[in-house]
Protein backbone atom coordinates (compact mmCIF):
# COMPACT_ATOMS: atom_id res chain seq x y z
CA UNK A 1 0.00 0.00 0.00
CA UNK A 2 1.41 3.22 -0.62
CA UNK A 3 1.03 6.26 2.02
CA UNK A 4 1.53 9.81 0.77
CA UNK A 5 1.88 12.32 3.78
CA UNK A 6 0.67 15.57 3.51
CA UNK A 7 1.45 18.92 5.00
CA UNK A 8 -0.86 20.64 6.22
CA UNK A 9 -2.52 22.92 3.35
CA UNK A 10 -0.41 20.67 0.38
CA UNK A 11 -1.85 21.24 -3.21
CA UNK A 12 -3.81 18.12 -4.29
CA UNK A 13 -2.33 18.51 -7.32
CA UNK A 14 1.53 17.90 -5.65
CA UNK A 15 0.19 14.89 -3.48
CA UNK A 16 -0.93 13.29 -6.57
CA UNK A 17 2.70 13.81 -8.41
CA UNK A 18 4.29 12.37 -5.57
CA UNK A 19 1.65 9.61 -5.78
CA UNK A 20 2.52 8.86 -9.01
CA UNK A 21 6.38 9.19 -8.29
CA UNK A 22 5.80 6.76 -5.58
CA UNK A 23 3.72 4.15 -7.99
CA UNK A 24 6.04 4.45 -10.53
CA UNK A 25 8.92 3.27 -8.33
CA UNK A 26 7.27 0.63 -6.99
CA UNK A 27 7.05 -1.45 -10.07
CA UNK A 28 4.00 -2.33 -10.51
CA UNK A 29 3.14 -1.25 -14.01
CA UNK A 30 6.17 -3.21 -15.42
CA UNK A 31 5.11 -6.07 -13.28
CA UNK A 32 1.70 -6.73 -14.49
CA UNK A 33 2.94 -5.99 -18.09
CA UNK A 34 5.02 -9.08 -17.70
CA UNK A 35 2.68 -11.14 -15.98
CA UNK A 36 -0.12 -10.62 -19.16
CA UNK A 37 2.03 -12.86 -21.22
CA UNK A 38 4.45 -15.74 -20.31
CA UNK A 39 7.74 -16.03 -22.25
CA UNK A 40 10.08 -18.87 -21.95
CA UNK A 41 13.38 -18.56 -19.53
CA UNK A 42 15.08 -19.83 -23.07
CA UNK A 43 13.98 -16.66 -24.76
CA UNK A 44 14.68 -14.55 -21.58
CA UNK A 45 17.96 -16.18 -21.18
CA UNK A 46 18.46 -15.04 -25.06
CA UNK A 47 17.48 -11.42 -24.90
CA UNK A 48 19.83 -11.54 -21.77
CA UNK A 49 22.93 -12.32 -24.01
CA UNK A 50 21.66 -10.31 -26.84
CA UNK A 51 21.41 -7.47 -24.71
CA UNK A 52 25.56 -8.50 -23.07
CA UNK A 53 26.48 -8.74 -26.06
CA UNK A 54 25.80 -5.25 -27.42
CA UNK A 55 26.77 -3.29 -24.39
CA UNK A 56 29.91 -5.00 -24.80
CA UNK A 57 30.15 -4.17 -28.40
CA UNK A 58 29.15 -0.21 -27.62
CA UNK A 59 32.37 -0.37 -24.71
CA UNK A 60 34.76 -1.44 -27.55
CA UNK A 61 33.77 0.79 -29.62
CA UNK A 62 34.15 3.85 -27.61
CA UNK A 63 37.61 2.44 -26.16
Amino acid sequence: MIIVPLKEGENIERALKKFKRKFEKTGIIKELRDRQAFTKPSIINRQQRLKAIYKQSLQIAED
